[in-house]
């Protein structure tokens, strides 16, 4: 198992992690709670890591303006105890599933068989030396439905590549903002408006963002990534990859392609089912 492939595993199966900040069950719920607007999302992310201020959510989020976050925590915490979005979380994220996908895929034996795989490759994540995020997931009780475990150990691998991702972009010296404008630019991420305002920059942040990276080499004048900044966003991917093959390498080239066939057609009903927004990912995003 070599990182690449580990890594393209991993991007495979990541909506089916991420549809929770999306679909209408948690947004619904967490706000008949009594959280509201961006409170749900930055909330109920950050839940795991307990009642933390808007710095700590700021850094371990990385890309996001701290600014948009602080109206929204650490002012949540008290009208919802971190405890009590995790049981929302993780409820409704069962409803979801059953929702997107029927209850027929859920209770069958290839969903036992996706969140054993799943499961197997997240165990084997080899420790949490610099992973805030992953830690404070891995701290959680696992659940036992199936459906379930599988969600929560895709959480697990996404949380742990993800601060690998951090460390990767402190390498190559790129801000929270200067990662996500170069991302929004290899044309796999976010769609440009829809990245900047989810992440809380004006146009006057991402403005400077972008001066500041032409004068790197990063951009060019039509703020598209010039050989130097691709390269330099190849290296963070790289990077990346290896920080997170262990799990991967762990299930093997064969269980994380049978995890990948098993997930692909539940991955794309979801897409088809409209989960995600218009406009959300960039134009190289495909299924």
């Amino acid at each position: 198992m070599d990182a690449s492939t580990a890594g393209r595993s991993a991007r495979a199966l990541e909506l089916l992690h991420s549809l929770t900040y999306f679909v209408p069950e948690t947004q619904t719920a967490l706000e008949e709670a009594g959280l509201s607007g961006r409170a749900c999302y930055f909330a109920g992310r950050a839940a795991p890591l307990g009642p933390v201020g808007a710095g700590v959510v700021a850094a371990t989020f990385y890309n996001f303006n701290r600014e948009a976050i602080e109206p929204f925590v650490p002012a949540a915490w008290s009208i919802v105890s971190p405890a009590q979005i995790l049981d929302i979380r993780y409820r409704t994220v069962g409803e979801a599933y059953e929702h997107l996908l029927g209850e027929e895929v859920l209770t069958s034996p290839d969903m036992a068989e996706a969140a054993e795989l799943a499961s197997i490759a997240a165990s084997h994540i080899p420790g949490d030396d610099g992973r805030p995020l992953y830690s404070a997931y891995a701290e959680l009780d696992w659940p036992e439905t199936p459906h379930l475990r599988f969600w929560h150990a895709l959480t697990l691998l996404r949380e742990h590549r993800g601060d690998g991702h951090i460390a990767a972009l402190q390498t190559a010296e790129l801000s929270g903002i200067q990662a996500l404008i170069t991302h929004t630019a290899t044309g796999r991420g976010f769609e440009k408006e829809f990245a900047r305002k989810r992440r809380g920059w004006s146009e006057e942040q991402w403005k400077d963002g972008v001066d500041a990276l032409r004068d790197r080499d990063v951009l060019d004048v039509n703020g598209d990534l010039t050989e130097h900044g691709s390269d330099l966003r190849e290296l963070v991917e790289d990077i990346t990859n290896d920080l997170a093959l262990a799990p991967w390498a762990a299930l093997g080239e064969e269980g994380a392609a049978r995890l990948v066939e098993l997930g692909s057609p539940w991955r794309d009903s979801v897409v088809d089912q409209g989960v995600f927004p218009s406009g959300v990912f960039g134009p190289a995003v495909q299924k």
